[in-house]
């Protein structure tokens, strides 16, 4: 019996991460998987950098947040709208954080892995194996959209990005799975979202097969949280309060976004940043 821890969407939640690793260690797990999305919008940097490497994830694929860090970190981001402001002052805020090594081992972390445990094949990816982006698998979307996410000798696909918990199967019955977002966990019925502890998948396999799965909920103390981001002085720290208490993003919020971004000047600390880099080219 192999039990799998299967994690991702961090956006980090250090205080959301360390509280799934505990749990993950009580339900025995032996291995884990990541499927993207470690940094940003949340305080936590070198922690939660930290924490990945101590687990050392058997499987890592690369998320759209991931890319978002990379090139942000690399003064790549345009500035052109206001949500593009956030990402690159958020990118800005974890290079300034982040071991110089680790975004090179960031950019190196594939799209898509495939991996054999007992006798099922197991795809996995972020969202889309050639494409960590898009609302193509929304959870309600049809399973024709879905049976992208297989090659021919994929088993069981596992895939993440939309934060949503999920069980469901291909047009030929083939198994898909999400664990949910570790740190932003959504959903569109207030009651079900009103639930934000942080999510997780334990995987079991054994000789004959899937031997359980366990979707797992984990509570944290989001006021812990919230004094990180105070004490770390995160950039758009009064959203990020806001995401705390309600559970909701505000990632696209272009008028949100821009009144922050006027109040607190981003803008020209986002070019200034930026113009170390076309110094050097």
């Amino acid at each position: 019996m192999q039990t799998i821890a299967i994690f991702s969407d961090i956006h980090g939640n250090a205080t959301a991460f360390k509280a799934m690793l505990a749990d993950a260690k009580a339900q025995g797990a032996t291995d884990y998987w990541f499927l993207g999305d470690l940094l940003m919008p949340g305080p936590g940097v070198a922690e939660i950098w930290d924490l990945l490497e101590a687990i050392h994830p058997s499987q890592l694929v690369r998320g759209n947040w991931d890319d978002l860090v990379i090139h942000g970190a690399r003064g790549e981001i345009d500035l052109k709208k206001p949500s593009h402001v956030y990402f690159a002052r958020l990118a800005q805020f974890v290079a300034e954080r982040l071991p110089k090594s680790a975004l090179a081992t960031m950019a190196a972390w594939p799209l898509r892995q495939t991996v054999t445990v007992g006798k099922l094949n197991f795809s996995l990816s972020h969202n889309l194996p050639k494409l960590n982006m898009g609302q193509a698998l929304f959870p309600t979307n049809s399973s024709r959209k879905f049976d992208q996410l297989f090659l021919p000798e994929t088993d069981v696909a596992l895939y993440a990005h939309v934060h949503h918990q999920l069980l469901r199967y291909g047009s030929d019955e083939r198994i898909i799975l999400n664990p949910g977002s570790v740190g932003e966990p959504f959903n569109g019925q207030a009651k079900l979202q009103a639930d934000t502890r942080a999510q997780y998948l334990i995987l079991q396999v054994d000789e004959q097969g899937l031997a359980g799965l366990n979707f797992r909920h984990v509570a944290y103390d989001r006021k812990a949280e919230w004094r990180a981001a105070q004490a770390a002085e995160l950039p758009y720290l009064a959203i990020y309060h806001r995401h705390l208490k309600t559970g909701r993003v505000y990632t696209h919020n272009q008028e949100m976004l821009a009144a922050a971004n006027a109040k607190y000047n981003y803008v020209a600390e986002c070019q200034q940043y930026q113009a170390q880099f076309a110094h050097n080219k």
